[in-house]
Order: structure tokens, then C-alpha cells, then sequence
């Protein structure tokens, strides 16, 4: 009787058993189904968070030398010195950014160009993310100063066309992102040559050593050694790295905040960290190019190409147009160049054909990903 009651009790703790792993199996089965094809799966939201950072990561090793590399070009300070103040300026700018240029958060979250359901997507938000963040770190590792801008409007697009049925709204396409992009090289060229002009007859008259004296001694990009200039140029350096942290650090947080994953704080934190990182480890590749190969920079031409490109840098983020530091900073380069005729040209060819493919990559690269997500 007793061995019978045992084996009974057996039989009930043998089935309870099996129902418990059933229920556990229904329950991870459940889990990982919800994981696969949820909006807002932990996998997906965990992907999007890196691509957001590598993204941050590849714009840092791409933008953040772009302040410094008149300096550096210039011989006004090394490359290390250079790039250190390079990455504090633009963490306070990405810090600064919250306040500052709340309006571009909207737009690069994209908002305008699709609808507004697709936009607060984690998925949308991981191919735009994904495509910009590729094409940005190729042209890095290749030397070419690309516009990150370029690559998230190429990765809003991409990702658009292959996610949105209504399709990508081409009109606010042009006028709220590709006209400004278009159009800010050139105006910048054209400024920091007016600039440039203006400049080198101020120091002219006052007798300061002038591009013609250098010119005759043999010593050009050498005049590096006056206070006053070396202090406007650092300042203006610095003022730029600040601006595009101000500019770029929103762009890429709205790839977070657009699907309300983070605070708005705390995206623009580990945005400007990641940069900062990205800068410190790659930037030296892109720096080589905009430093010494684009032109002969002399302090001079440094100074009227930095500041042309903080102030519109500057103006375009606190009116939220999603101008390219990039863009900016290479047009008044080459502005100034025209104006001293040091430009290398084959150079400039190339980094412009770079710009010409940055959309169409960035774009092909986010429709495949938004056809997988």
C-alpha cells in the first residue's frame, strides 16, 4: 500500500513538472516572438542605441578635427595639441546643444519627410541610423571630409522609401534639407575670400608680416608667430568645434529621442561622448587632407576661413537649418585658397566627388537595412 501511494506521488510530481516546463517554454517562446517583431523589441531598441553611438563615434572621427585643421595646417600648434582642444570644444558644444538647437531634433528625427508614426519607429530610426553611420566611417577610413549631415538626409530617404507607403515628401526634401546643403559651400567660399581680402590689407597697413613678404622670403604659411593672430586663430578654431557640436550632437540624438527611448539630456551627453572618443582614436586621416593636402594654409588664410565658418555654423543652429560643418568649413578653405591661389586642385576634385556620392550611398545603404528591419 504504501509502495503503491509512493509511486502516485511520483506520477503527480512527474506531471507537475512537465506542465511547469511547458508553461516555461510557452512563456520564452512568447518572449522571443515578441522580441523578433515588436515595434519596440529590446533587440531592435538595442541596435538602434549602438547605431546611434557608432554613428556619433564615425562623426567624431570624421568633424571634430575640422576646427583645428587651419591651426594645425598652419603649423600654429601639433596635431595633438590641436586635436585635444578640437575634442573639449566640441563636448561643451554637444552639452550645450539641448538649449541651443532643440529645432534641428525635429527635423533630422524625420518628421516632414515621412509620416509621423514611421518616424517614431525604432526600426526607421535603425536604418537611418545604420546607413549614415556606414557611409560616414568609409570616407573616414578613405580621408575624405564628408558632411554627416549628407549622410543622415541620404539615410532619412533611404529608409523613408523603403519603410513609408506614402513615399519620402520631396518638396520639404529640398527646400528644408538640400537647398541648405547646396547652397552653404558656396556661400561660404565666398565670404571667407571677401574675409581673406580684408584681412590681408588690415595686416598689411599695419605692418605686420603680409603674404607678399613671405612670399619674397621664401617663407609662406610661416607667419604664425604673431600673438595677437595665433590668440583669434585658436579662439575661432575653438568657436567652430563648439558650433558643430552644437550643430551635429542633435541630429544624431533625434535618432533617440524621436522614439522617446531617452531623455533629451542624456542623448546629447552620450552622443558628445561618443564623438569625442570617435575624434581622439580617427580623425587623423581626414585631418591629413584638410590640413595639408587641400591647400597651403598660411594663419591668415586661417583666420578668415574659421571665421567665416563658426559664424554660419552658428546661425544656421540656433535658426535650425541643417547646414553641413563640413561643407562649410571646406568651401571657405578652398575661398580662401582661391584667394591666395595655393589650392590643390585634384584634391578639391575628390573631396567634391566624395560629397556628390555621400546621398546616394547613405540612402542605398539605409533602404536595404529598412527592407531587413
Amino acid at each position: 500500500m504504501i509502495a503503491r501511494q509512493r509511486v502516485i506521488c511520483n506520477q503527480r510530481a512527474a506531471c507537475r513538472e512537465q506542465r511547469n516546463e511547458s508553461t516555461h517554454f510557452t512563456s520564452w517562446r512568447t518572449t522571443v516572438t515578441g522580441l523578433a517583431t515588436g515595434d519596440n523589441s529590446i533587440i531592435i531598441i538595442a541596435l538602434l542605441a549602438f547605431a546611434a553611438l557608432f554613428l556619433a563615434f564615425s562623426n567624431g572621427a570624421n568633424d571634430n578635427f575640422k576646427g583645428f585643421a587651419t591651426v594645425w595646417g598652419s603649423a600654429s600648434l601639433g596635431y595633438r595639441r590641436a586635436l585635444l582642444l578640437a575634442t573639449l570644444a566640441t563636448v561643451l558644444g554637444g552639452i550645450a546643444s539641448v538649449v541651443i538647437a532643440d529645432g534641428l531634433v525635429a527635423q533630422f528625427s524625420g518628421k516632414g519627410l515621412v509620416g509621423d508614426e514611421l518616424a517614431n519607429t525604432p526600426g526607421f530610426a535603425l536604418s537611418v541610423a545604420g546607413g549614415a553611420a556606414i557611409t560616414v566611417i568609409l570616407a573616414t577610413r578613405s580621408g575624405f571630409p564628408i558632411s554627416t549631415t549628407h549622410a543622415l538626409v541620404g539615410g532619412l530617404v533611404g529608409a523613408g522609401l523603403a519603410q513609408s507607403s506614402d513615399g519620402v515628401d520631396l518638396g520639404n526634401l529640398g527646400q528644408g534639407f538640400v537647398l541648405p546643403l547646396l547652397t552653404s559651400p558656396f556661400i561660404s567660399a565666398a565670404l571667407a575670400f571677401l574675409a581673406y581680402f580684408v584681412l590681408r590689407q588690415v595686416r598689411g597697413r599695419r605692418k605686420v608680416e603680409t603674404e607678399h613678404a613671405e612670399a619674397e622670403a621664401g617663407e609662406h604659411g610661416k607667419d604664425h608667430k604673431t600673438p595677437v593672430l595665433d590668440t583669434v586663430h585658436y579662439l575661432s578654431a575653438a568657436t567652430i568645434c563648439f558650433a558643430r557640436g552644437v550643430n551635429d550632437t542633435p541630429k544624431i540624438a533625434a535618432l533617440l529621442i524621436g522614439t522617446r527611448l531617452v531623455s533629451p539630456d542624456i542623448s546629447a551627453l552620450a552622443v558628445a561622448l561618443a564623438m569625442a572618443v570617435g575624434g581622439w582614436l580617427l580623425s587623423r586621416r581626414v585631418a591629413e587632407t584638410m590640413s595639408l593636402k587641400l591647400n597651403q594654409l598660411d594663419p591668415t588664410q586661417g583666420v578668415s576661413a574659421n571665421l567665416v565658418t563658426a559664424a554660419l555654423v552658428l546661425f544656421a543652429s540656433r535658426w535650425g537649418f541643417p547646414v553641413s560643418t563640413t561643407h562649410v568649413s571646406v568651401g571657405s578653405i578652398i575661398g580662401t585658397g582661391a584667394g591666395a591661389r595655393t589650392l590643390d586642385l585634384s584634391v578639391v576634385r575628390n573631396v567634391l566627388l566624395s560629397w556628390v556620392a555621400t546621398l546616394p550611398i547613405a540612402a542605398g545603404l539605409a533602404f536595404t537595412l529598412g527592407m531587413i528591419a
